[in-house]
């Protein structure tokens, strides 16, 4: 059986959380609790709302104009069983996965030691968004990220240059 998504919002036509139009889950459930994020209500890993991989996909799936999906939160990365199956029924459709994360690429690639999935989302991904929101460093004239300190890091290559 399919592990439930718990979802904090969804938002099925954006066109600033990565490239082209895309269709946004934001999960609930975030360790990180940058100050300043623009999406406090979905830090607590109660609430939100369960569903299924299954129920997004048909959401998404209404939409042809859609380049892809962009997960979000919350933490993405601390519901990566879960998301696998979303993530793998976008990219068989031939659609793009973006992934945002308060962890930097090689702290989740650390993580994937004692978590396996968070490494077969990664693959999953053709974007990674990584690295906490840092008010300080806050820049409204960066795409798709809201700090200096965010990376937009381009996985399919990334995974074609390192051996992992």
């Amino acid at each position: 059986m399919a592990l439930p998504i718990n979802v904090c919002g969804i938002e099925p036509e954006s066109i600033v959380d990565g490239p082209g139009f895309r269709y946004v889950v934001f999960v609930q459930g975030c360790p990180h609790h940058c100050p300043g994020c623009h999406n406090p209500q979905s830090h607590p890993f109660e609430g939100g709302t369960p569903r299924t991989a299954e129920d997004l996909f048909a959401e998404f799936c209404k939409n042809p104009l859609l380049s892809g999906i962009t997960l979000s939160g919350g933490e993405p990365f601390c519901q990566a069983e879960a998301l696998c199956e979303l993530a793998t029924m976008v990219k068989e459709r031939g659609k793009t996965v973006v992934a945002y994360s308060g962890y930097t690429l090689e702290q989740l690639l650390e993580k994937s030691k004692t978590e396996p999935s968070i490494l077969r989302l990664l693959r999953l991904c053709d974007t990674l968004i990584d690295g906490p929101y840092i008010e300080a460093q806050r820049n409204l004239e960066l795409l798709f990220r809201g700090s200096e300190n965010q990376r937009i890091l381009d996985l399919n290559e990334w995974f074609k240059n390192n051996a992992i």
